[in-house]
């Protein structure tokens, strides 16, 4: 099966973790917790890394996971029916990193293996990632590095992988009910099995490998910014949005709750804090309306 191997695919992500988590923990100047754990009866488990009160992340959470089952769950099985009810491996890494500064954007990648199996059959393997960016307070100049670092990561692939994966991006991370974006967007793919296990493992290790020159410069560039009571207040309100994607939309918060995995892993991605308000807008000219106005659209920054 074009030198399918999952093995290569589990180490490359738990390198991918350790060094995402170095170089966070040098920026915030504090270390993140590890907590290793097993999912029992045999199905695998995972390393959760998490930082919570951190000179710069509020809350983040860095976790690989690697887990099987018996019987693929409907939101595995949504575009791929005729798999229904085959044994099951997943790995992956996922990341959300919610700062503390509202002028710091919360980021969120993903880069995931899973595979299908059956008696007498090859295994039916496919990778996933995407990576994104969600402002509070909107920057030209950080949406441009981000995109830019996007588009890089797929270049070596292809001209056509980037506008695709874009798109695909901003129709995922789009909350239907609110008929809003979450943020600025960023790649998005799924389903990635062509032309072969080499390639698609590539792109995948690409997409990874992208995410720390991608967010970490923004990071760093915003983490100082003076704020008030304002802008705080802002930020929770918009957190919302953020927890409202992940518990109605998020496709792997609802595999990781159908396949009874570990709760205070699959809900790592939540903000600490956060708000809501009955039909609030923003005054008209204000940094908080341009955010909706420029930035939670969907258009070409690069």
């Amino acid at each position: 099966m074009d030198d399918f191997n999952s093995a290569s695919v589990r180490k490359y992500l738990i390198e991918l973790q350790d060094l995402i988590v170095a170089r966070l923990e040098q920026v915030d100047g504090r270390k993140f917790r590890r907590d290793n754990w097993n999912k029992g009866d045999g199905c695998g488990g995972g390393i959760c890394c998490i930082i919570e009160e951190g000179n710069v992340l509020e809350r983040g959470g860095v976790a690989f996971s690697h887990v099987t089952g018996d019987k693929m769950p409907p939101s595995a099985t949504a575009h791929r029916p005729e798999l229904a009810g085959r044994r099951w491996e997943a790995l992956g890494v996922s990341l959300v990193l919610h700062p503390r500064n509202p002028y710091a954007p919360t980021a969120h990648a993903n880069v995931r293996m899973f595979v299908a199996m059956k008696d007498g059959e090859e295994p039916v393997f496919w990778f996933g990632g995407s990576m994104d960016l969600t402002p509070y307070y909107g920057y030209a100049e950080d949406a441009v590095h981000f995109h830019q670092a996007c588009k890089d990561s797929l270049a070596t692939f292809g001209d056509d992988l980037y506008p695709k994966y874009k798109k695909w991006c901003d129709n995922y991370f789009y909350l239907k009910h609110r008929q809003e974006q979450r943020g600025i967007g960023g790649i998005f793919f799924d389903d990635l099995s062509e032309p072969d296990f080499a390639t698609a493992f590539a792109i995948q290790q690409s997409v990874g490998d992208h995410f720390l020159s991608a967010y970490v410069p923004i990071l760093e560039r915003r983490k100082d910014t003076p704020y008030g009571e304002r802008e705080r207040d802002f930020q929770l309100y918009r957190r919302g949005r953020y927890v409202e994607f992940n518990l109605v939309i998020d496709r792997g918060t609802i595999f990781g709750l159908q396949t009874n995995g570990r709760t205070e892993s699959i809900l790592l991605s939540m903000p600490p804090l956060v708000k809501w308000r009955y039909d609030w807008h923003p005054e008209k000219g204000t940094p908080e309306a341009r955010l909706y106005e420029e930035f939670l659209v969907p258009r070409d920054w690069v």
